[in-house]
């Protein structure tokens, strides 16, 4: 075992008065080739947050560093980088890829854990996992670090086995991505064509639909649902905040619709209580009550299964007796690229009121919404059922691919013959 200290090398050299790429904290994830970078030099003002990087050397994200953010600069000059990276550099070192896998293993990332706690990042791991990591916590970690053809030889085979994985997995996650756009197609083609191949169409009854049935009408929402929007009981208030029973739906609860798979919304993050609702521009409104995110995570949409209230982030729709909830929002997802296309705002993009307000959906009649609803859930189960089992392999690739980096970075696999060595 070797202290990483021992070999580690930080040096903070200022960039010189030129033009020169700027490699962006994003682009700490792997190898960064000079083509992947962004021209724009730093502004002369703020040269000093930055530094020179040379080929080799190993670049981080020290906010990130745990979730893998982390690589080698690229083989065609200098670059520099962004004040949450850090530099280091082995002089002795004769290839970086070893401790690129080193310090993306399961090990190495542990060994920081355990050493942010004892420095009063307290005993949370979500909290460890988010704050920076100091240089003098490397330079305490006592690594397995063998000769240098011996870290060539352990790179070389995590290049080879790990290509092989990440091929997989990119394979994986193109057909869950074709999936989805299956299924979003699908949906799109039933709430604007139906099921009756019989039918007669009228075209461009809306922006988003080349076609509707003749029968369906094409009208403004309002028509249909109540609009109603959610609000933010003050925080200068702490009573507001006592007590909290109500389930209140906000952007932190978002995540339970981005994949489009669920239709109801499940157990939202924080509550709020009835003195804050009374005392807020907040409404309990009732289930079946359809909601679409406005605010930052725009057009993601989702059916109330209870009474709940909302944060001002979404517009929500509250259907009358000629339009079920499950069918507008089945619209909403199939008219999410035009909802998209609604925003304004140069910094945080929205939807606001009178867009909102104009939004305009194709009605069939209640009974074939009903028949149109239960065709969707059909074919949709159907390829769900296929991205979770592509989503199962790619997670189940991914442990393996984090499993055999550690196990290579730690001696504990024979890279000549791939073969666990005996304890």
């Amino acid at each position: 075992m070797t202290r990483m200290g021992s070999v580690l090398e930080r040096t903070d050299v200022r960039i010189p008065g030129i033009d020169i790429p700027l490699m962006s904290v994003s682009q700490t994830r792997g190898v960064v080739r000079r083509s992947e970078l962004t021209d724009k030099p730093p502004r002369a003002e703020s040269l000093d947050a930055y530094k020179v990087c040379r080929h080799g050397d190993i670049v981080f994200n020290k906010m990130s560093v745990r979730a893998g953010a982390l690589g080698l600069a690229p083989e065609d000059g200098l670059v520099t980088y962004h004040y949450e990276v850090m530099r280091i550099r082995d002089p002795r070192q004769a290839d970086g890829r070893f401790l690129v896998y080193l310090m993306k293993s399961d090990w190495f990332i542990g060994e920081l854990i355990a050493r942010e706690r004892g420095i009063g990042a307290g005993d949370s791991t979500a909290s460890v996992r988010t704050t920076e990591v100091p240089f003098k916590v490397l330079r305490t970690i006592d690594a397995y670090l063998p000769d240098a053809q011996n870290q060539r030889l352990i790179a070389d085979y995590l290049d080879r086995e790990t290509a092989q994985i990440d091929t997989l997995i990119a394979k994986q996650t193109h057909l869950v991505s074709a999936l989805r756009d299956r299924r979003r197609e699908g949906i799109r083609s039933l709430v604007t064509r139906g099921l009756d191949p019989s039918a007669e169409f009228r075209a461009n009854p809306l922006p988003w639909a080349d076609a509707i049935p003749a029968h369906w009408h094409a009208l403004n929402i309002r028509r249909v649902a109540a609009m109603k929007t959610g609000h933010t009981p003050s925080r200068s208030n702490p009573e507001y905040w006592e007590n909290t029973i109500i389930p209140w739906f906000t952007l932190a609860d978002v995540w339970q619709l981005r994949d489009e798979s669920q239709t109801y919304l499940g157990d939202t993050a924080n509550t709020i209580s009835e003195l804050g609702l009374a005392n807020s521009a907040a409404e309990l409104l009732p289930a079946g009550t359809v909601v679409l995110s406005r605010t930052a995570s725009v057009g993601f949409t989702g059916v109330m299964p209870q009474p709940m209230a909302t944060s001002q982030d979404f517009w929500n729709w509250v259907c009358g007796p000629r339009l079920l909830p499950e069918y507008l929002m089945y619209v909403f997802r199939a008219m999410r690229p035009h909802l998209l296309s609604l925003m304004i705002g140069s910094t945080h993009k929205t939807i606001y009121q009178p867009i909102a307000a104009a939004i305009r959906i194709p009605l069939p009649p209640v009974d074939e919404q009903k028949t149109i609803v239960a065709e969707i859930e059909r074919q949709t189960a159907k390829i769900d059922a296929l991205i979770a089992k592509a989503q199962q392999f790619i997670a189940l690739a991914k442990e393996r691919r984090a499993a055999l980096i550690t196990a290579a970075v730690t001696g504990r696999i024979d890279v000549t013959t791939g073969k666990t060595r005996a304890a």
